[in-house]
């Protein structure tokens, strides 16, 4: 299933809770958009997750969807809310409390990209971003809801993978000094998003394919995991970041000679992660 928004990979029979999305790996770059940018092609890329949706594009052959973004994370961030605008970049715009985001130019339409580079030369209008808001974020968010939805009618929980990936050089002082670095970092909003079991046997799944995994820190999770998290009601949402030097080139934005063996690993996480979200379907259908 496809829109303008995003690509919707469904498995012949979902069998397990889990729903697995993507909401910046996007690269469908629309021409009106790299007209008013002021970045080469490797700068406006710089923002992606970039491969995420190659990585994970097996989930469907575990019995979970796989919900990819289309549109890239510079032209519209869907790990934002629909009221994180940017007084800065989009004419009318009011400003409101201060939010470190918005006020450093990440916000739902994003005004920077990596390393603080300006997207734009001027400012766009208010109802270029309401049209960008109704047009891409209201459309995945909205499916994603409803996958959420259906695993909870099916299986009584909704788990949900939300997959990024992270520089390298963002995990330069996480650990110990002299400790290794930690490779995947989960993110539950320290135990607001997710129930402590899950995110316990989802760090073991990592970690039993020899991943160093850390939780929170430096990324806890941001509107995705704040929005769709909600333990109590069996929807739990668990962000998961890997670092790119594991699969690919930074600065040629291509895939490394280690890309194949590292999805191999990866594949084996999505598995056992899709076995957590049947265990569990099975437990809340007992109860």
């Amino acid at each position: 299933m496809t829109s303008k928004a995003f690509q919707l990979d469904l498995p012949a029979q979902r069998t397990t809770s889990v729903v697995f999305a993507s909401p910046h790996s996007g690269r469908a770059y629309p021409r009106a958009f790299l007209r008013k940018a002021v970045l080469d092609e490797t700068a406006i890329r710089s923002s992606e997750d970039a491969f995420v949706d190659q990585l994970f594009d097996t989930a469907s052959e575990q019995g979970a969807p796989f919900l990819k973004a289309l549109a890239p994370r510079a032209f519209i961030d869907l790990n934002r809310g629909p009221e994180e605008l940017d007084p800065a970049l989009i004419e009318g715009v009011r400003r409101m409390s201060h939010n470190p985001r918005v006020a450093s130019g990440l916000g739902v339409i994003p005004r920077v990209v990596a390393n603080g580079r300006a997207i734009y030369r001027g400012k766009l209008t208010l109802a270029e971003a309401h049209g960008r808001l109704s047009d891409y974020w209201r459309p995945y968010h909205d499916q994603l809801q409803t996958l959420l939805d259906q695993s909870q009618n099916s299986f009584g929980e909704a788990i949900l993978i939300d997959c990024h990936s992270m520089p390298h050089e963002a995990l330069e002082n996480v650990g110990p000094p002299g400790s290794a670095r930690p490779n995947i970092v989960l993110g539950d909003r320290f135990g607001a998003a997710g129930a402590a079991s899950l995110v316990e046997r989802i760090e073991a799944a990592f970690a039993s394919a020899g991943f160093r995994v850390a939780r929170n820190m430096p990324f806890a999770g941001a509107y995705i995991t704040q929005h769709y998290g909600r333990p109590s009601r069996r929807q739990h949402a668990i962000q998961v970041e890997i670092d790119r030097a594991l699969y690919m080139d930074e600065r040629s934005l291509e895939p490394n000679d280690q890309f194949d063996d590292f999805k191999v690993r990866l594949n084996a996480v999505i598995a056992e992660i899709a076995a957590i979200g049947r265990d569990t379907g099975q437990r809340v259908a007992a109860e």
